[in-house]
């Protein structure tokens, strides 16, 4: 039976078993499942990890056990720290931050390791220093875990050194960039600009999902074409970011940042960039950013699309009244029969009269016969507006000749 049948059956016994085995990947992984699986109270479970750890021929096996008791939880970490700095386990200064810190400036890597891990656990503001210091670790491993530490941090303190991290191995790469979107602030944003152009994948979609949160416009330009991205993640991830500049850029840009958008989506041709503009729209909490989809769809989406217009559709019932208005010219820009179906669909009376004055007034745009017909029978209609609209819609579809 295989390491991964053991741990869909929670069979930990048998994945303890596995740390014997004369496989480095074998004992990898069993380490791996084991932090996955096991608690506090399987101190069975700790003390293979414990041994995993400490005396292990492999560095991958010994820090991916430092991750598992880190996982387990901070007492199984404690245990660690104390039987690695030769403590008595019982040892209560090893629960401060300056116990964890000091042990960054161990001998052994897994101690430093451990450490780490320990200080983001504990994320105590006055250890931040020997985070950062530890940004420099000789060990990879150290230096990966920092980096995750002071995303846990969230300090821009930790910038400048996380900046340097850029250019280390790819994990490490990775979890700086990260810790960079954590920070969140221009300063620690500008640098994942030029990730945006990277050859990892991973670090284009860190680095367009984090831009998002500048506080000024020049992301725009880059995100804008990162929509092009040959990676489906980077360009959802660059919708994603781009909506949320949008609603933040000053006004006397929007229409030329738009403009810009616009036709980096049109030239992306994908239903990458429309999903998360439909997500957005449909399960967004935040006005202006719906506002932003809403507009930019009616722009961007094929009028067959069917989730887009939908979602357009529903948001002409929207509680802000600027989204909705977008969402009803969105709708005339794409027309087409879907859109024309749809709107007809809401014209019952079951509908707020709003919502049904609306779509009237989008298939006075874009209707054919169909829709004359049916705005004919509503020539009497008990709602004033629904009345005013579709005397309205109805002249304007006899003289453009339906």
């Amino acid at each position: 039976m295989s390491l991964y049948q053991h741990a869909r059956e929670g069979n930990v016994d048998r994945l303890r078993d596995a740390l014997a085995s004369d496989s480095t990947a074998v004992r990898k992984r069993a380490v791996e499942f084991l932090g996955e699986l096991a608690d506090e109270d399987d101190q069975a479970t700790i003390d293979g990890l414990l041994r995993a750890a400490t005396v292990d021929e492999d560095a991958g096996v010994r820090g991916a056990a430092v991750d598992a008791l880190d996982e387990i939880g901070q007492e199984a970490l404690e245990q660690l720290l104390s039987e690695l700095a030769g403590g008595s386990g019982s040892e209560a200064e090893w629960v401060t931050a300056r116990k964890f810190a000091r042990a960054l400036e161990a001998d052994r890597a897994e101690l430093r390791i451990a450490a780490a891990n320990g200080l983001a656990r504990l994320n105590e503001p006055s250890a931040l220093p020997a985070v950062v210091g530890a940004l420099s670790d000789p060990d990879p491993r150290v230096r990966l875990r920092a980096c995750h530490a002071c995303g846990t941090f969230a300090d821009s303190r930790a910038v400048p050194g996380l900046i340097e991290r850029l250019d280390d191995e790819p994990r490490v790469r990775r979890a700086a960039a990260n810790a960079l979107g954590a920070v969140g602030t221009d300063r620690a944003l500008d640098p994942l600009i030029d990730l945006l152009e990277d050859s990892d994948e991973s670090l284009r979609r860190i680095a367009a999902g984090a831009l998002g949160n500048a506080s000024n416009p020049k992301p725009v330009e880059p995100l804008a074409r990162a929509l092009a991205d040959e990676s489906a993640i980077v360009r959802n991830a660059a919708v994603y970011s781009v909506i949320e500049l949008l609603s933040n850029v000053p006004t006397e840009h929007s229409h030329a940042v738009r403009d810009r958008v616009v036709s980096e989506l049109k030239a992306a041709d994908d239903e990458t960039v429309v999903e998360p503009l439909v997500e957005i729209l449909t399960e967004g909490t935040q006005s202006r950013q719906r506002r932003n989809a809403a507009w930019i769809l009616g722009r961007v989406a094929d009028p067959r699309s069917e989730p887009a217009v939908e979602a357009l559709a529903a948001a002409l019932d929207d509680d802000d009244a600027q989204t909705a208005q977008f969402a009803a010219t969105s709708l005339t820009n794409l027309g087409g029969p879907v859109v024309e179906d749809r709107l007809l669909d809401r014209l019952g009376t079951e509908r707020p009269d709003d919502v049904r004055a609306k779509a009237v007034f989008v298939l006075g745009q874009i209707g054919g016969q169909e829709t004359l017909n049916r705005l004919e029978d509503l020539t009497d209609d008990e709602s004033s507006a629904v009345r005013k609209r579709v005397f309205s819609a109805v002249s304007k579809l006899r003289a453009g000749g339906v």
